[in-house]
């Protein structure tokens, strides 16, 4: 093995499992659903691979996830940062804040269209009959019953994951439609899987973290700071993003002095909130 950087071996081993974490090379880790559909932000963020909450997860892949913890403590106490490309909902429970709806949907723009859209129905219909004569209350019951028996009729109690295989809310809920009765309670358990999903997986990992840094160090950072002393901070390439850019607005475009003005301004001033433009 050569070393290829001024770090020597120890950080090309770091590098090299911090790229293997990263990577569907190991059962760990998957790219997030907007990486993979290529649509809305953190497209390069991963996420912890699923698995179902009926099930266990196996003794290695919990080992892995120590290991993971412990690497990230040991980052924290020596300054040698590691290469990880993590989303917020790992790193909040870490410090043991919650995942919010808004970090799922960070890096799966799509993960509560479903609900969004039953909700958005149903609140319609019952906008479109707001009075409360016997008439309407049964024009209302005619409406929401054609609501879940038509357009909503394919809906069961199940859902598709971050990994994009389906699994069921509730047992056998492949074979359970979604009723006028029973959608709050599968808007409740759809909501309920999707802020858990990663429940298991991230307790191995801070398992693992606590080991070697303890929870009143912890306690101190925000999620965006544990990041920042596990990772460091983020770095911009601009001359990487400008050969990467694509003009649509005149030919020898690039040469305009208005596009070097451009580059220049933002090569010189470039700060943290500039990079949530990219």
């Amino acid at each position: 093995m050569h070393s290829s950087d001024s770090g020597g071996l120890y950080r090309d081993s770091i590098t090299a499992m911090c790229a293997d974490i990263c990577s569907t090379r190991l059962p760990l880790f998957i790219l997030c659903p907007n990486g993979r559909t290529n649509s809305g932000l953190n497209r390069d963020r991963w996420i912890q691979n699923v698995f179902p909450s009926q099930t266990t997860i196996p003794s290695k892949i919990k080992n892995f996830y120590i290991f993971i913890g412990q690497l990230m403590g040991m980052a924290i106490q020596t300054k040698n940062l590691l290469n990880l490309q993590f989303p917020s909902l790992l790193w909040k429970p870490l410090v043991r804040q919650s995942v919010t709806v808004e970090d799922i949907e960070d890096i799966d723009m799509q993960s509560f269209t479903t609900i969004n859209e039953l909700e958005k129905r149903v609140k319609q219909t019952k906008t479109m009959n707001t009075s409360v004569t016997a008439d309407s209350e049964e024009k209302y019951t005619d409406n929401i019953n054609f609501l879940f028996d038509s357009i909503m009729s394919e809906l069961h109690f199940g859902i598709v994951g971050s990994n994009m295989q389906t699994y069921e809310l509730v047992p056998n809920g492949s074979t359970i439609p979604i009723t006028v009765a029973n959608h709050k309670e599968y808007c409740l358990k759809y909501c309920e899987y999707r802020l858990q999903e990663f429940n298991k997986q991230v307790n191995y990992i801070r398992q693992g973290l606590y080991s070697v840094v303890s929870w009143p160090m912890l306690a101190l950072y925000t999620p965006s700071e544990l990041e920042e002393v596990v990772c460091g901070k983020p770095i911009t390439d601009v001359d990487l993003l400008k050969q990467q850019t694509e003009y649509r607005c005149s030919t020898d475009h690039h040469n305009a002095p208005y596009i070097k003005r451009f580059w220049t301004v933002l090569k010189g001033k470039l700060d943290e909130d500039q990079k949530n433009y990219f």
